[in-house]
């Protein structure tokens, strides 16, 4: 993948409106200009909600530009509709019922424009006794059933950041959901809403635990499961320097692998893990090898075997990491590391575009590359803020 070929990603030419939020919103949206969507970023003149530095140097807002537009103004809704009307898309993250009342609901949106798709990206979802609370990730992951399994067993719940839920069950299936309202849309000529809620896409994630909980493969507790740390060759262990390594033997032949070069290493006659009685004297022993080594030197044991064993990296060396740069996972442009676009493609690659603006920086280019006219009035009654 070249993060700087010119041929544009496989989204070229669809127009994307974002209304700003924080958090999974903004990741739709960057991904979605990482695809190669033409998106433009529709700020508060002040900015708002939380921010994790300047503006430019938050990588979520990279690839679009920044239009700061007062929704207060006269003329303000106007001119967000004036882009919803050249618009494939239009991605808004508020409480439900807040773009209603502003006039941009769906509404007045599809007046304007039918064959929009109209991304709603809500923690509760549009409806439900909870949809108007206010909630994070950590709180949304809690309802959904997504949180309570994660963590040791007698242990409190370990929260996976806010990649679960915002990330994962939020922006992902956002980007699902209106790029396939979007093929109906092209194939229809009629538009649609697609309600994302963080809960729902959670639920979904949590597919394969669900089935095994079903059928009673896991018992439902925290630290149980197969996948959850109940199994002792799926399992992370701690090496003589202190740092980790990650066991992920399921399948025989990986696990004899492992019993192999762990003989290899003077750790022979493993107890038969096919016996869970014997799983707690094989988390003993796997416990005492990995601890005696540090993690470099059993890196280099396990590196490119089928074991299914690699090193814990931290986030700051995982730029680094031989396989990451070789692939160009992570890259380095306009003085910030920044995850590269994915997934890839074959003939359409997906690019890095422009670097995160401030709030309102873009206003008058982005504007005229939209075709709106008369942007000096615009900027003169304060309707549109250009912020040099």
């Amino acid at each position: 993948m070249s993060v700087d070929n010119p041929v544009r990603g496989p989204l070229a030419g669809v127009r994307v409106v974002e209304l700003a939020g924080i958090g999974p919103g903004p990741f739709a949206a960057m991904m979605l200009a990482d695809l190669g969507a033409d998106v433009i970023r529709v700020d508060r003149p002040g900015g708002g909600g939380l921010t994790l530095g300047p503006a430019e140097r938050d990588i979520l807002g990279r690839g679009r530009p920044s239009v700061a537009i007062d929704l207060k103004a006269d003329g303000g809704i106007d001119l967000v509709l004036d882009l919803v009307e050249k618009a494939d898309i239009l991605l808004e993250g508020y409480r439900p019922g807040v773009t209603e009342r502003l006039g941009l609901g769906p509404a007045e949106c599809h007046a304007r424009n039918p064959r929009l798709v109209y991304g709603r990206m809500t923690g509760w979802g549009q409806d439900g006794p909870l949809a108007q609370s206010a909630g994070h990730d950590i709180n949304y992951i809690s309802v959904a059933g997504g949180l309570d399994p994660l963590g040791r067993r007698g242990g409190a719940p370990a929260f996976p950041q806010n990649l679960l839920g915002d990330f994962g069950g939020g922006s992902l299936y956002l980007v699902a959901g209106v790029l396939a309202a979007l093929t109906h849309a092209r194939a229809t000529g009629e538009g649609q809403v697609v309600d994302a809620a963080i809960t729902d896409g959670v639920a979904h994630l949590m597919s394969m635990a669900v089935t095994m909980q079903q059928n009673q493969v896991w018992d439902g507790q925290r630290g149980t499961s197969l996948l959850g740390g109940g199994s002792p060759f799926y399992d992370v262990y701690e090496t003589s320097d202190g740092r980790w390594m990650s066991v992920g033997g399921l399948e025989p032949q990986f696990w004899a692998a492992t019993e192999k070069l762990l003989a290899e290493a003077g750790f022979a006659d493993l107890p038969d893990r096919n016996d869970p009685r014997n799983w707690r004297d094989l988390r003993a022993r796997l416990t005492e090898a990995f601890a005696s080594r540090t993690q470099a030197e059993w890196a280099e044991v396990f590196e490119g075997t089928d074991a299914c064993i690699a090193p814990v990296v931290p986030l700051t060396e995982a730029y680094e990491h031989p396989h990451n740069v070789a692939r160009g996972t992570y890259v380095e442009r306009d003085g910030l590391v920044q995850p590269a676009p994915a997934p890839r493609f074959s003939a359409t690659p997906a690019t890095l575009g422009t670097p995160p603006s401030r709030t309102g920086a873009d206003t008058r280019t982005a504007l005229a590359a939209w075709g709106i006219d008369d942007i000096d009035s615009l900027v003169e009654r304060g309707v549109a803020v250009q912020n040099d």
